[in-house]
């Protein structure tokens, strides 16, 4: 199995996403990996390696770039050239870094959409509080979306949350402003009545408030209200670490009790980071296609590896393009 990796996107590129692949290489014995981007910067950071494969690209997509027009334009940049080794089969799944609007956009142009997924939605793996995480599907590759769209949403996610996730016959649950059905407005009254008909355990109405105690395995929202969540839960996790360590440093009495529960700190920092569960899948693609976190570490990197891997082996994508065929027929 080959996984192609775009070793210049993200804040830490090379040296992270290179430090990364080779942890990768390390922990999978099964896969091969090929790193695309400027091989003389990225000489530095490279270790020889039977496994690690290096394609020497020309141009890079700038996290500033516009997404479309940098894909149609840079087409030696490494997103553009990892993709297209997906789509014509010199690799099994791609992971990048890099620009979010970029890689969405060379896998809807270049690695392609499954024939029946309207738009493909972008699904990361987030925290709850037993540490089991939840599927949360569309985060931000559609701001609009039709109840249609939701239902494709929750076939995909359901199918991923079992495939990969290891999870039987997972919950899925509609993100409204309440629980009881009827709730919300006309996309959501809609997606329930679908949703309720789909080949998915289906369990109704779920609020923002319970996402972290696990309500559901795998939830379902359009991708401008996904997008908010997502980054409400990032502030809120920031702001809430920023003043722990300030009453943490506030006094010598304190800072004593800091160095007795730091571990138990990390402890919880980690289990509230959502990139130990890998990166953000773009489902809906022909191909597993993962966007790692803008700032992902080496360990980040190993994670999205890792998921791009599990969707590989267990062919989550093919087991997607047949569902729909069923559900369209």
């Amino acid at each position: 199995m080959i996984i192609a990796v775009d070793g210049m996107g993200g804040d830490h590129a090379p040296g992270e996403i290179i430090a990364g692949a080779l942890k990768s290489l390390a922990e999978f014995e099964d896969i091969n990996i090929h790193i695309y981007g400027d091989e003389q910067a990225m000489a530095p950071f490279l270790k020889e390696h039977a496994r690690l494969k290096v394609i020497h690209c020309t141009e890079k997509i700038e996290p500033d770039d516009e997404p479309v027009r940098a894909i149609r334009r840079k087409k030696d940049a490494s997103m553009v050239r990892m993709a297209q080794a997906v789509k014509d089969g010199e690799a099994s799944a791609c992971v990048s870094a890099g620009n979010t609007g970029a890689l969405m956009a060379a896998g809807l142009f270049i690695v392609g959409r499954i024939d029946g997924i309207e738009r493909p939605a972008l699904a990361p793996t987030l925290p709850t509080i037993d540490g089991k995480g939840f599927v949360m599907l569309d985060l931000g590759a559609n701001s609009d979306a039709k109840p249609s769209h939701l239902e494709q949403y929750a076939v995909m996610g359901s199918i991923y949350a079992t495939k990969v996730r290891g999870l039987e016959n997972p919950r899925v649950g509609l993100l409204n402003i309440g629980t009881e059905e009827g709730k919300g407005n006309e996309l959501t009254k809609a997606a329930f009545d679908l949703l309720s008909k789909a080949p998915i355990n289906f369990i109704g109405n779920v609020e923002s408030r319970d996402l972290l105690t696990g309500v559901a395995d795998v939830v379902i929202t359009d991708g401008f209200t996904g997008n908010m969540v997502l980054k409400t839960l990032e502030g809120t996790a920031s702001a809430f670490f920023s003043m722990l360590k300030e009453v943490y440093s506030a006094s010598l009495k304190s800072k004593l009790s800091a160095a007795l529960v730091k571990d138990d700190l990390r402890g919880l920092k980690n289990k509230m980071d959502y990139t130990e569960y890998g990166g953000a899948g773009l489902f809906g693609l022909n191909s597993p296609v993962i966007k790692a976190h803008g700032s992902s570490n080496a360990n980040a990197i190993l994670n999205a590896v890792r998921q791009a891997r599990t969707m590989v082996e267990y062919d989550v994508c093919g087991t997607i393009r047949e569902t729909i065929r069923k559900v369209e027929n």
